[in-house]
């Protein structure tokens, strides 16, 4: 008898979230603060009046069970909006509200895939979706974004992947980690790919939550909107991002039909019984309320500005390139040249072979930035093991204030010609990467 299911050890990680103890124990071995540009949350605060209907609510003691499904009120603003921006004809029975986005992700595994069922999903791209799919026992398939196509894909690479054995598939736009958007006519070849090759029941979850941080006259597009992918679209986002609410835990999805919605607030049922109503109705208000649209355009203005800064800062440092993203508040640095200049090839080539399975060059130099000059940001296996090798990335959130953002960079430069110093790092911290 062993304490473990055998599902357990399967199941993958967020390691924006995993990276916590080592910033504590980095900072432990430094007399420096860690600058943290791991973590995807911006740092604004929810608007006043998000904040005083919560209350509100709480106040009247709205604080029991509500609808599992999720409170009218919210479902009805939630497909009224959908409806007017991406031209949906959907009702409130056919939207689902989560304690966040991420219960859908995995959901739509369960609801939808057998073992044995191929998952497509792009990577690097928010772990959640590659991580449910050895944990359920499925075929995953990542779809990998390469810079040279600005981190988007066309409807040829998806069709190189997809079989008879694709029961789901993940879109995400803007991208995390890359920040990378599509067009109109990318989209509408990816429709055409999918209503043309695709059996009707394979579904598309489209994960839109950075719907409203795009830059430079880039505006959303759903492929929900696209001819023939209403029916076979799960149109998914929340508060977390765009209303700096991440703490608040709402998401939503509106779903093809109301069977299939009634299935995952079944769902919803079986693991939480329902999301905070107080919060819903709080979300409601966000959502609604006049000024919302100002404080949004203020935020994205914010993030353009430090978008603008450290996509410059960070490619007049030797050994570093940065493509300039259109959307999320993310960064995804080429870091091959650093590797070299480092010599982190040649030390990731002398680890031991069980030790290269679970790292990689730019970990190691994640490892390194952390612990030796103290600045937290994530590596390209953060967003998908699978077909990773080979792709020498990092990624850094500007969803921090502007002196934290100099001095990360100025970091990182500064870890970029320490050359002395990585080699005696990766002997005295080969634990790091076991």
């Amino acid at each position: 008898m062993v304490l473990f299911a055998d599902r357990i050890h399967r199941i993958g990680t967020e390691n924006a979230f995993k990276i916590g103890p080592h910033i504590v124990a980095a900072e432990g071995e430094s007399s420096r603060l860690v600058v943290r540009l791991n973590i995807g949350e911006p740092d604004f605060n929810i608007p006043e009046w998000v904040k005083d209907e919560v209350k509100e609510q709480i106040d009247a003691n709205n604080t029991h069970y509500t609808d599992p499904k999720g409170v009218l009120s919210l479902r009805e603003v939630v497909s009224q909006q959908m409806n007017e921006t991406r031209g949906l004809q959907s009702t409130p029975e056919e939207v689902v509200v989560f304690p966040g986005l991420k219960p859908a992700i995995g959901f739509a595994q369960e609801v939808y895939c057998n073992p044995g069922d191929e998952v497509i999903y792009p990577s690097p791209g928010y772990p959640i979706y590659e991580s449910f799919t050895r944990y359920l026992e499925l075929e995953p398939r990542p779809l990998i974004l390469r810079e040279s196509n600005a981190f988007s894909f066309c409807a040829k690479e998806l069709e190189d992947i997809i079989t008879d054995k694709t029961r789901l598939i993940y879109i995400n736009f803007p991208s995390n980690p890359t920040g990378g958007v599509t067009t109109q006519e990318q989209l509408r070849e990816i429709a055409d790919l999918i209503v043309n090759k695709c059996h009707p029941d394979v579904r598309v979850f489209s994960d839109e939550m950075y719907e409203h941080i795009v830059f430079d006259g880039a505006s959303h597009l759903s492929i929900a909107s696209m001819p023939g992918m209403r029916e076979r679209t799960i149109v998914a986002s929340g508060l977390s991002k765009t209303y700096a609410w991440t703490g608040g835990r709402i998401g939503y999805a509106v779903f093809p039909t109301v069977e299939e919605a009634d299935v995952f607030k079944n769902m919803n049922i079986n693991y939480f019984s329902c999301t905070s109503p107080y919060n819903q109705e709080g979300a409601r208000v966000a959502l609604t309320h006049p000024n919302a649209a100002g404080r949004i355009a203020e935020m994205v203005s914010t993030f353009k500005k430090r978008r603008d800064y450290l996509v410059k800062r960070l490619n007049t440092i030797d050994g570093i390139t940065c493509t300039n993203p259109s959307g999320t508040f993310y960064l995804f640095p080429n870091i091959e040249g650093a590797c070299k200049k480092l010599g982190v090839f040649d030390a990731f080539d002398a680890l031991d072979e069980a030790i290269k399975e679970k790292t990689s060059p730019a970990t190691m130099v994640q490892m390194f930035l952390l612990y030796r000059h103290q600045v937290a940001v994530l590596d390209r296996r953060s967003f998908g093991v699978i077909d990773s090798e080979g792709q020498h990335y990092l990624r850094l959130s500007y969803a921090a204030n502007d002196d934290d953002l100099k001095e990360g960079a100025d970091r990182i430069e500064q870890a970029c010609q320490d050359t002395k110093s990585f080699q005696t790092f990766v002997n005295t911290h080969l634990h790091l990467f076991q």
